[in-house]
């Protein structure tokens, strides 16, 4: 066989490419974050960081650049070379949710990114005023069966999770509350202590100072689960609430076109550090809870969150602001 001088030219290349992937990370990683410092996306990746890095044998470097509800981290993921160098950490909101409350979306999740590890969940909680008297998930219904539309629930704004998780449980429960928008889960969750507003959605992680100091009632926990840190509050489907759970998971891409080998070494190390010890312990003060997974299980997650919120979003014509 005769073998061109072209052909000879690319040998090098195609020698040297799996070589590449096989010597990653050779210098450190950037783990690009759509909130800013202080966030649940925050914790998580300066949890999980550290023993990543460990395992990787370079460092991870978290690099906050907050901005359009996650596009202004996404815009810039995208610009970057898919070779494992620079990584995103989003939420569900960016990969299930932003599609359907977008109709000009700059980034397409099926295309525009390159799906590496789960991470993390985050569970919610479903608050009532002290003020409002409401005590339990069933005197809230009863409530707002009787007067629709009177109470008033708060959100962190308009397409936010905590909108959302109470548009789709009222749809479920066939009931109507009043959608009273707050700028940021800190105001929102201020109108529920002050008693402006009734109830409310929110994270757990953010709301349980407020529970444990009895400023606010708990009604029932937004998850699938009862947690240990909570054991007398029910879930909301065991409370009355047959609804789907709001998901509050964070998880790692990349660039769409990343090698599978690196893939794989970045997932690897992803879950190395969700079985150390520190950061199961670190994770658990956070109240968030260990998702490890495939790159496979990654997507096959989104897609799910994607078509169940996405045709209720698309249903109830939600868009923000």
């Amino acid at each position: 066989m005769t073998m061109t001088r072209r052909g000879l030219a690319a040998l090098p290349f195609l020698a040297a490419a799996p070589a590449l992937a096989q010597g990653f990370p050779t210098r450190p990683i950037r783990l690009v974050l759509p909130q800013p410092p202080g966030s649940a996306n925050d914790a998580v990746a300066r949890i999980i960081a550290e023993p990543m890095g460990r395992a990787l044998g370079q460092p991870i470097v978290v690099d906050n650049r907050p901005g359009a509800n996650g596009m202004v981290a996404i815009n810039f993921l995208k610009q970057q070379a898919p070779d494992g160098y620079t990584l995103l950490l989003p939420g569900v909101s960016q990969l299930s949710f932003n599609p359907h409350l977008y109709p000009n979306l700059s980034y397409d999740v099926m295309r525009d990114f390159t799906y590496v590890a789960p991470v993390s969940d985050a569970p919610f909680i479903l608050l009532a005023s002290r003020k409002s008297g409401i005590a339990s998930v069933a005197d809230l219904l009863a409530r707002a069966r009787a007067e629709p539309g009177k109470l008033t629930y708060a959100s962190a704004g308009i397409g936010n999770s905590t909108h959302l998780s109470m548009e789709m449980i009222a749809d479920r429960a066939g009931v109507t509350f009043t959608h009273v928008p707050y700028a940021g889960t800190g105001q929102a969750l201020t109108s529920i202590v002050s008693g402006e507003t009734d109830v409310m959605i929110l994270v757990l992680a953010v709301a349980l100072g407020q529970v444990r100091a009895g400023a606010v009632t708990p009604l029932a926990l937004v998850a699938a689960e009862r947690l240990s840190i909570l054991p007398d509050l029910p879930t909301q489907r065991e409370a009355g609430i047959d609804a789907p759970v709001m998901p509050g998971w964070f998880a790692i891409v990349g660039p769409a076109g990343m090698p599978e080998d690196v893939v794989s070494r970045i997932n690897t190390a992803s879950r190395a550090a969700l079985r150390d010890d520190t950061v199961l312990k670190r994770l658990g003060d956070n109240l968030l809870i260990p998702f490890s997974g495939s790159a496979a299980d990654l997507r096959a997650r989104m897609e799910s969150d994607s078509q169940v919120w996405g045709e209720f979003i698309r249903r109830r014509g939600l868009r923000p602001e």
